[in-house]
């Protein structure tokens, strides 16, 4: 499902001048991997959003939005870090445009929630065009206003490059506008550990190990069940750092005294039975360890009286986006100045995204090990990390233990990409019946140079056997499930640090070596593919490629289908448009539930409650009466796996192919210490009657594997069985 990015809470806002932080790099003259640093990247599948250094209107440098293909949006956004006093906000900045069709170029803005929003749609910027300036305004409401997001864009099909972007309030440079002074909390406003924890080393003897896990169990707890803490009363990062000193080498006796004292120190509060449905109930807080762990009788009587405290329906440190119920960890410090934090941010890094696991996670219950033991597990290594890339690498391997397609170290991450290598091979691979086999090539050119081809089954790299590589990689490979673990594994199988490996390869039963050129990404090159929403593959069946999908053009494809024996829909790609109610309904006389939720609120984190079920309506007597096949499998991810739960409710659907990535539900970032970003599945996503999802994927009705015969001979076994039930 897509993310909400209409939805983000925060406090309200007073109205007062202060100081602002600096919006850097809107002439895009700071870049890093051929992108421009502080914006976020916004990719229509096919489309791409690059750096120019030859076509500009000033400096050195401009972005150039490409769609070979047409796309829903493909552009750049960023959040601005403050809320302006005045009353107009103007966007305005040079775009450049080379046979724009189907679509338009624009700068966009939009105040939240539900304020303002202009994306340049009415100027009709398409077709060819030279450098021209540009300009869009809103107005404010600094009272109601939450976030600001400006951004480029572009949709449909061609090029457009955007340059000189300057943001002006009333008239004035946005750098010197007076700001709206949020609402202070004392957790703002307390700067003692800035500079570093003042924590440079952890005793990780035996007996301190149990006093950090209990400390972490506990610091988690209070973060998300205290009132006060909730309130913003507290800066519980600095808060870790202050009591961790005192109960470091301590009696268990005297860790609780402390850790007692520690808490009736933060504050009286009142409490209140929650009345719990317990029929929608999916999962319970995993609150056993304040009465079995051992704690003192006035420690763990706190503790338990906590869990029915009467806590805030806003948590400083916990939000939920408005209309979709996932987590929003805003206030989440990412601590940027150091890749390698201290000591002391390193062990908050890792409580921090333990916690969040542990009461917003809503797959929790799948992990299937004792996420208390992983905490345990996870300390010295999280301690005693000794550089950036060992500290990376402890928490991509703490992100694998979760099992979720949507968790990895996202963005260009330097430590990750040093240690599974910088360069890129020309050749694609899949693992097909366990094997890893090539699959064509980014670049035709290159890929001939290989020496490889289309079938050919990569045994060795450098070496080492592709079996033994695989088992070493698993623990760094988030994902759901195994088949989608390959798949990501596929992707790294020849990347390298140096400029060539060495493969042993298995042809025709004969096994060869070669040497294969690796390269910089931006020589490789890649093809670019485009592949049409819908075309006949006969005058009896369409195909839809959902990588491509375009809501606009639904009613003229379905009254071309008219009379036609079946349909293919491939959901083997991600689709750029939400069109799970606009098709699905298409498909079917009735409307049919497809999926319920579950959520989790502050009022009690870590109690995940279903939701009522969600249908997709029917169309009546006007529905597509054909064959409905489905296409999946392990590339089949999150808004696919949605539209294919959805569109299988169709009483002739049937689907086909494989398990997909068992990763589904609306993403929620999370920033840790060192300014690594991860994410989660942020809601649970279920069948009407309650049946799994996240993990297991989508079960086709019939199972079909590519395999290396198959894709030596460059057949789509799936589509093939598709086909033939079609037809049949």
């Amino acid at each position: 499902m897509k993310k909400n990015i209409t939805a983000f809470l925060a406090l309200l806002f007073f109205a007062s001048y202060q100081g602002q932080t600096k919006i850097d790099n809107l002439n895009f003259e700071n870049n890093e991997n051929n992108l421009p640093k502080s914006w976020t990247i916004i990719d229509g599948g096919k489309s791409t959003i690059s750096i120019d250094g030859k076509e500009k209107y000033e400096g050195k440098y401009s972005v150039l939005a490409e769609a070979p293909e047409k796309a829903d949006m493909v552009g750049m956004m960023r959040i601005l870090p403050e809320n302006y006093a005045g009353k107009k906000i103007t966007i305005s900045g040079y775009i450049k445009t080379e046979n724009v069709t189907e679509g338009f170029a624009g700068f966009w803005m939009r105040i939240d929630p539900k304020i303002g929003f202009n994306n340049m749609q009415d100027k009709g910027i398409k077709g060819t065009t030279p450098w021209t300036k540009y300009e869009t305004t809103l107005d404010l409401s600094p009272a109601e206003t939450k976030k600001i997001f400006i951004g480029t864009l572009l949709t449909g099909k061609g090029k457009a490059w955007f340059d000189d972007i300057k943001i002006t309030i009333d008239g004035k440079d946005i750098q010197e506008a007076a700001v709206f002074q949020k609402k202070q909390f004392n957790a703002d406003l307390d700067k003692e550990f800035d500079n570093g924890s003042k924590i440079s080393s952890i005793d990780l003897s035996k007996k301190n190990l149990d006093n950090l896990k209990n400390l972490g169990l506990i610091w988690g707890y209070l973060k998300y069940y205290h009132p006060n803490v909730a309130e913003g009363k507290y800066n519980w990062d600095y808060e870790l750092f202050r009591i961790l000193p005192k109960i470091s080498g301590t009696s268990a006796q005297e860790r609780d005294k402390i850790l007692t004292e520690w808490i009736k120190g933060l504050g009286t509060f009142q409490t209140e039975k929650i009345a719990i449905d317990s029929k929608n109930v999916k999962i319970t807080p995993d609150l056993n360890w304040i009465t079995n762990s051992g704690f003192s009788k006035e420690l763990s009587d706190l503790l338990l009286q906590l869990k029915d405290a009467k806590r805030p329906k806003a948590n400083y440190y916990l939000d939920f986006y408005e209309g979709v119920g996932n987590p929003d960890f805003e206030r989440e410090k990412p601590y940027e100045n150091s890749t390698y934090p201290d000591a002391g941010f390193r062990l908050l890094s890792l409580y921090r995204y333990w916690n969040i696991i542990q009461y917003t996670f809503p797959y929790k219950n799948l992990i299937q090990e004792d996420w208390k033991g992983v905490l345990s597990e996870f300390i010295p290594k999280f301690a005693d990390s000794k550089n950036e890339t060992e500290y990376t690498l402890s928490t991509l391997e703490i992100i694998a233990r979760i099992h979720d397609t949507h968790a990895n170290v996202w963005g260009a991450n330097k430590a990750l990409e040093k240690h599974f290598g910088a360069r890129y091979s020309p050749v694609k691979l899949v693992f097909a019946e366990n094997k890893a086999v090539v699959n064509g090539f980014h670049n035709d050119q290159l890929g001939a140079e290989t020496g490889l081809q289309t079938g050919d089954i990569i045994t060795e790299v450098n070496g080492k056997s592709v079996a033994q590589i695989v088992k070493e990689m698993l623990k760094l490979t988030p994902a759901s499930n195994y088949p989608t673990q390959l798949r990501d594994i596929a992707k790294k199988l020849l990347k390298s640090n140096v400029e060539t490996v060495t493969v042993k390869i298995s042809r025709n039963g004969k096994s060869e070596s070669k040497t294969i050129k690796t390269y910089e990404f931006k020589d490789l090159n890649p093809k670019k593919e485009t592949r049409e929403f819908f075309k006949m593959l006969d005058d009896k069946t369409g195909y839809f490629f959902m990588g491509s999908s375009d809501s606009k053009k639904l009613p003229e494809i379905f009254e071309q289908m008219k009379g036609t024996k079946g349909i293919v829909i491939d959901f083997r790609s991600y689709p750029p448009d939400f069109v799970v109610f606009s098709m699905g309904k298409l498909l079917k006389q009735n409307s049919t539930d497809f999926v319920k939720f579950t959520q989790t609120t502050n009022q009690m984190p870590g109690l995940f409650t279903f939701t009522p079920n969600l249908a997709v309506d029917g169309n009546g007597a006007d529905y597509y009466k054909g064959k409905i096949a489905i296409l999946i499998n392990e590339t089949t991810q999150s808004s696919a796996e949605y539209h294919t739960m959805a569109f299988r409710t169709a009483p002739t659907a049937k689907v086909f192919g494989s398990t997909t990535a068992g990763a589904d539900g609306n993403v929620s970032r999370i920033l840790l210490p060192g300014n690594i970003s991860t994410m989660i599945s942020g809601i649970g996503i279920y069948y009407p009657d309650g049946k799994e999802t996240q993990r297991i994927g989508i079960v086709p009705d019939v199972e079909v594997k590519p395999t290396v015969e198959g894709i030596k001979n460059n057949k789509d076994e799936v589509l093939d069985k598709a086909l033939e039930w079609i037809k049949s």
